[in-house]
């Protein structure tokens, strides 16, 4: 997280913020599309807490997490004061963090395997709660990365739906860094649209026009708003 010490330029996130939602809306304008069927997530890992009251005050209430724990001990207190957050887990999940992100999540982007939507499916009928999911596709195929295969994504997709009664709303990917986003973007869309899902959270800081032009309905972006962290959030 951001030094205690730190104190962020207010004015600058605001501005940011102003220039990345004129950039979303100019990339609809030249694809012929609705820029309000595009949402900004202010991805906040390592951001900390004045950074994050800075885009508050600016009237932004989406923000991206990566991690469970960060999530956890950073965001309650932002919540009690501005109950219209809407908060999304953008990094891996681990089946021991399934009862914590259920309760603290709105949205949980990086659903990627069979033991995972278990888990998820046992946890939402236990509390009763149904953040709105998913799935995760590896479109480069990199072992590195979480993430289903895109040869395996609609039979993941049909277990998702059948066997754990799960009703995921769309997919994520985040494209090789060295390869050219537009065919990870195109690849997810065509996945997307014959398995009936209609959202696509895809597109980073670098490359958020792009995946607007390829039909991202999310676009998660960090650095282009917070400016560069200590860690740089590798879903930002």
């Amino acid at each position: 997280m951001t030094p205690a010490s730190a104190r962020p330029d207010r004015d600058a996130i605001a501005a940011a913020l102003e220039r990345v939602r004129a950039a979303i809306a100019a990339a609809c304008q030249e694809a012929g599309r609705d820029a309000r069927a595009v949402t900004l997530i202010a991805v906040s890992k390592t951001v900390g807490p004045a950074a994050l009251e800075a885009a508050l005050d600016a009237g932004h209430r989406i923000f991206g997490e990566n991690r469970v724990q960060e999530a956890k001990a950073k965001w309650p207190a932002l919540r009690a004061r501005y109950p219209d957050i809407e908060l999304h887990l953008i990094g891996p999940l681990q089946s021991n963090k399934v009862k914590e992100a259920v309760g603290l999540f709105d949205v949980i982007h990086t659903v990627d395997r069979p033991r995972l939507s278990a888990a998820l499916a046992a946890e939402i009928a236990r509390q009763g709660r149904r953040p709105r999911l998913l799935i995760e596709v590896n479109t480069g195929g990199e072992p590195q990365k979480a993430g289903v295969l895109p040869q395996d994504a609609d039979t993941f997709i049909a277990l998702c739906r059948e066997r754990d009664r799960l009703d995921p709303k769309g997919l994520m990917c985040l494209p090789p860094l060295d390869e050219p986003p537009g065919p990870h973007f195109a690849l997810l869309a065509k996945i997307a649209a014959r398995n009936r899902l209609d959202w696509l959270s895809m597109g980073m800081s670098a490359d958020f026009e792009v995946a607007v032009a390829f039909g991202a309905t999310h676009v998660r972006v960090g650095t282009a708003i917070f400016g560069p962290r200590p860690a740089a959030a590798m879903q930002s």
